[in-house]
This record gives C-alpha cells, sequence and structure tokens, in this order.
C-alpha cells in the first residue's frame, strides 16, 4: 500500500492557519506605483532641427507625471540651458497672437497638463506665462523642469515670466527648498535660483496688453523704464521690479469715486499693507499707465480667483476691462475650491477658458516619509506606558501605612544609606518621574503637529494680526485639521485663512556697525519639520523641543512627592496598571 502524504500543517486549508502574508505587492492596485527607472542619456536627449541636443519633453511629461525623477546632470542640463536662453531675452518681451496667458501655478503639476489640454495646441498658439510656478504645491520642480524642456525645445512659442516666488526668499520661506532637497540637491536648487534671475519680468501682447505677474508701479513712466532696468538679481521691498511682481489692484477698485470709498480723492498708489511691501494701484493710476503708454489693458496674476479670472472696470476711452486678474491654480492648497482659468487672445478676441482641479499624488507635510511622520504617534504610547507602570500605585496605597514586612523592608533600605544618600535617591526619581510627564507632552504636542500640518491659519485669528500688520513667521502656516474644517468652507473662508501668507516674509536687518546697507532680503533659515513658533521666531524641531520641555522648573506635585517617597523607601507596589489611553487618527 502506498504511503499516505502527510499533510503540512502550514496549508492554507488547515483550520486556524492563515496564508503567508504577501508583503511585495500593492495594497491598492489601482494606484500605479511611483516610476523608479530614471532615464539615461539615450531616453532624455533628443536632436533638434539643427542637431542640437535637446532634453525629451515627450517623455518628461509622462515620466514626471508618473512621480518620476532625473538624474542630477540632466536637471542641471535643463536649468542651467534654460538660463542661457533666458539671458539673452529683454526685460520685456514682444508677444505676437494667437497666445494662451496663463496665471499662477505654485507646483500644481496635474493641473498644469489640464491647462494644457484648454490652451490649445502649438501648432496655431504660444504660451505666456505669468509667474509663480513653484511653491506651495508639492510638484514645484516637476512644474518648472518641464516648462523649462519646452523652453528650450520651441523658444519662440513659450515665454515664461518671473512672478514674486521666483527668488531665494520665498523659496526658503516656503516649500521650494526643501522640495529640491528632497528630490535632487543643493546644486539643484541654486540652478533654479540662477535661472529666476534670468527671467523676463513683463510682456507686451500685440502692443496692446501689458502683461506682469504683479501690476503697475509709481517708477513706471514709460515702458521704457522696464527695458533698461537690471532684472539680474533678487528683487528687494521695494522699487521697480518690487512692484512687477507684488504691486495689487486695491480694494474696490474702480469704485475709489463713490462716496463711501476709503480710497482718499485723486490717489494712484497706496502702500500695500496686506502684502507688506510695494503698492496698491488704484483704478485712476492704471488708466494714466495705458493713456501714456497707448495701451489696451493690463493682464496680471498673483492673486487667487475664486472663478479664475476677474475683469475690472473698462477705461473711459476705448471700454475694454482696465485690468484683468488671471489665476491658473484650480482647487489652490487643496482648500480654495477655486477654478483655474486661462485666457485665449485670437483674431482680437479675448476668450476665457476655464477647468477644475485634477487628482495628484499625496505628499506628507514637508515632504516628510511616513517613519519620520509616525515617530511622534510611537513616542506617545511610549511615554503613556512609563506613566502608567508609574501610576501602578493607587491613591490609597501611597496614604496607606504599610504592613510590617513592608516597614521592615524599608528600615532595612534605610539602614543601607545615608540621610544624603536617600535624599539624592529621592530626587532622582522624582526627577525621572516629572521628565516622563513631560516627554509625554512633547510627543502629545509633536503628535497633533504632525495630524494637521498645514499652511494656513484659523480665520479667526487673521484679521486682527494682519490689521496690525504683522506676520507670525513659521508660525502663521499652520491650523489644527478640525479647524481647517470648521472653518473653510468658501474661498473667502480659504483667502481669509491664507491671508497672512501673502505678506513679504519678515526680517531682522543687522544692525551691527560691519553690516553694509541693502535693499536685499537675506535669506532665513529653512522650515523646520515643526512649524510651531519658538521664542526666536524658529520653528521647533522634535530634538530642541524635548530639550526645552526637559529644561523646565514646573511646581512639584503632591502625587509625585509621595510616589518618589514610597519608590525610594524601597516600598513593594502591588496595584493594578491603569488602562492605557486611545487616541483615534482620522
Amino acid at each position: 500500500m502506498d504511503a499516505q502524504p502527510t499533510q503540512n500543517l502550514e496549508d492554507n486549508n488547515v483550520p486556524g492557519s492563515f496564508p503567508e502574508p504577501v508583503v511585495l505587492d500593492r495594497y491598492v492596485l489601482n494606484v500605479d506605483e511611483p516610476a523608479t527607472h530614471k532615464p539615461t542619456d539615450a531616453e532624455f536627449f533628443i536632436s533638434d532641427s539643427v542637431g542640437k541636443l535637446r532634453p525629451n519633453h515627450v517623455m518628461l511629461k509622462d515620466h514626471f507625471f508618473k512621480e518620476g525623477r532625473l538624474e542630477e546632470e540632466h536637471a542641471l542640463f535643463i536649468l542651467q540651458e534654460t538660463t542661457e536662453m533666458l539671458k539673452q531675452e529683454a526685460n520685456l518681451v514682444d508677444v505676437k497672437s494667437p497666445v494662451t496667458i496663463c496665471g499662477d501655478i505654485h507646483g500644481q503639476y496635474y493641473d498644469l497638463m489640464k491647462l494644457f489640454e484648454v490652451g490649445g495646441s502649438l501648432n496655431d498658439n504660444c504660451y505666456l506665462f505669468l509667474g509663480d510656478y513653484v511653491d506651495r504645491g508639492c510638484f514645484g520642480i516637476e512644474c518648472l523642469l518641464y516648462l523649462y524642456a519646452l523652453k528650450l525645445t520651441y523658444p519662440t512659442k513659450f515665454v515664461l515670466l518671473r512672478g514674486n516666488h521666483e527668488c531665494r526668499h520665498l523659496t526658503e520661506y516656503f516649500t521650494f527648498k526643501r522640495e529640491c532637497l528632497h528630490k535632487y540637491s543643493e546644486q539643484v536648487y541654486e540652478a533654479c535660483i540662477e535661472s529666476f534671475c534670468a527671467l523676463p519680468v513683463a510682456a507686451l501682447v500685440d502692443r496692446k496688453f501689458f502683461c506682469a505677474h504683479g501690476g503697475i508701479s509709481p517708477e513706471l513712466n514709460t515702458l521704457n523704464d522696464i527695458a533698461t532696468m537690471d532684472r539680474f538679481r533678487e528683487p528687494g521691498s521695494h522699487g521697480l521690479l518690487c512692484d512687477l511682481l507684488w504691486a495689487d489692484p486695491v480694494s474696490g477698485f474702480g469704485e475709489e469715486d463713490k462716496p463711501n470709498s476709503l480710497v482718499p480723492k485723486g490717489t494712484t498708489f497706496l502702500h500695500n499693507a496686506t502684502r507688506g511691501c510695494s503698492y496698491f494701484f488704484t483704478y485712476a493710476a492704471a488708466c494714466q499707465f495705458l493713456d501714456r503708454t497707448h495701451l489696451l489693458g493690463i493682464i496680471r496674476g498673483h492673486e487667487a480667483q475664486d472663478n479664475g479670472y476677474t475683469m475690472f472696470r473698462k477705461t473711459p476711452t476705448r471700454k475694454f476691462p482696465s485690468v484683468i486678474t488671471i489665476f491658473s491654480a484650480p482647487n489652490y492648497l487643496d482648500v480654495y475650491h477655486n477654478r483655474g482659468a486661462v485666457i485665449k487672445y485670437a483674431n482680437k478676441n479675448i476668450t476665457i477658458r476655464q477647468y477644475n482641479a485634477s487628482p495628484h499624488p499625496y505628499w506628507l507635510p514637508n515632504f516628510m516619509d511616513a517613519f519620520t511622520w509616525s515617530l511622534p504617534f510611537v513616542g506617545a504610547k511610549i511615554t503613556e506606558m512609563l506613566l502608567a507602570i508609574l501610576s501602578i500605585c493607587s491613591e490609597e496605597e501611597l496614604t496607606e501605612d504599610g504592613s510590617s514586612e513592608e516597614e521592615e523592608a524599608e528600615s532595612q533600605a534605610l539602614a543601607d544609606m545615608t540621610p544624603a544618600d536617600y535624599q539624592q535617591r529621592r530626587q532622582n526619581i522624582k526627577n525621572k518621574i516629572m521628565a516622563v510627564g513631560r516627554m509625554q507632552r512633547v510627543f502629545q504636542l509633536l503628535r497633533e503637529e504632525s495630524e494637521a500640518a498645514s499652511e494656513l491659519v484659523a480665520t479667526e485669528d487673521v484679521s486682527s494680526q494682519v490689521a496690525a500688520g504683522l506676520r507670525v513667521a513659521p508660525d502663521a502656516l499652520n491650523v489644527q485639521g478640525t479647524q481647517i474644517g470648521r472653518n473653510i468652507r468658501s474661498f473667502d473662508d480659504a483667502r481669509r485663512s491664507d491671508l497672512m501668507n501673502e505678506r513679504l516674509p519678515v526680517f531682522e536687518p543687522d544692525s551691527s556697525p560691519s553690516a553694509s546697507p541693502t535693499t536685499m532680503f537675506p535669506p532665513p533659515s529653512m522650515r523646520l519639520p515643526s512649524r510651531r513658533a519658538g521664542s526666536m521666531g524658529e520653528g521647533l524641531n522634535m530634538e530642541m523641543l524635548i530639550k526645552k520641555t526637559l529644561e523646565e522648573d514646573e511646581d512639584d506635585s503632591p502625587i509625585v512627592e509621595r510616589l518618589a517617597e514610597r519608590i525610594a523607601r524601597g516600598r513593594r507596589v502591588t496595584g493594578r496598571p491603569q488602562p492605557l489611553k486611545r487616541h483615534e487618527t482620522t
């Protein structure tokens, strides 16, 4: 008789057994995994009509869509080649129609792909971008490299202007520098900054429309003022370059002549308190500029718009909107719920094309990995366990008299040490108990920070601070998730919550005698993983926060005193541990 084969006890059919877990497959199969392959030279380079090497923009479009990255040398090739090309362009670029005019992008690469769908083919169209390609969104480097690759391939079809975020000061203060360091390197970031300084600052479309990121300036009398300025530098806190990047139409633009207007009659420029620099320009200032330059209208970006665009009051002579604001980042910051829009100008007709936001991959705040993000949660549980161990004595056990055996053990323990040794041991135990309690507060704080990291402030906290002209440094970019859900229900709510981020970040000038006077902004330190503000206005990382907490000097608790006394005297503890608290993350 043939022997029956023995059944493997680990067989899946055996009751109580479990199949071998598969840890290499993706948990959500309908979401494609990010591209891990970096293009080779053969895949990255193509030759143009004259045999010059150019980046393969068709490959890059799909590669970046799959969250792929480039070899550093390829990224530097795009940045350096584009910088040299941009340096050859004038400060004020002439653009011929038909053209699609695009507003702020802000690192929303997947919405940029939608923009090109609605913007039209390059066969009978060109593109004019008004700046702000990076910061706030998580795909700024992809937006920049792809647009630069298109610029290298189609030099006359793409005109890229500079926005206020294309500078060292804001990219260090917001997210772009951190993004470059996470995805590439410091060298790539520096190459980006060099390219920003080479971007033109304004454009004329058919010699009819003045296009810039921000607006006009009291220093802008003729278009020649732009043609002769020095753009190859970091923007200062004032001056023509600053105004072209930062200026805004005044609130109530076009209604300054009404009795209830707060703008003094005849005013053309007001200090821009919302931005903390540059000016608000009035309807009168816009009309005077258009009359002096014989232009039809001003087209600019710089401000989020609920519908993606706003057309302001028409000029009295040509009956055309004096100012048009265009914004091309739909559902800005994932909370504005706004539409994106572009302007299509062809055959002397203007058409506004709107579009909604596209789905995009999710990044943890500050480009953290999941392990780093989870550390505060793990730490909080560890400290809860330590506190539970220290809390195994009930209140009654701490106050009741010990048994004869316990008193004998305590007497023996006290006999083996001097009074000074006993007091030292008691103090050491007390310090450890206090340290565990402080550590619990640290990890609870970090846990809340990880759960609710955002770049918005609660709306009820904004108005008074903005009215006072305050900027709460990195802490201005933080709010609890519950507050976001409670306060942001509309575009206006999001705008109020984000108002403080519209300001030019403040800095403390060097007042030492050796400091040289300058209008340039020294770069602030990069944002730390935690955006809580410290006494010096910087965010606190975990190490610093733990150190500061352990150094706190608090009033002694009677419970801690008695617990330290019991442990120091050698008392045996017998109580049941208290249950650990449960936390739910939503």
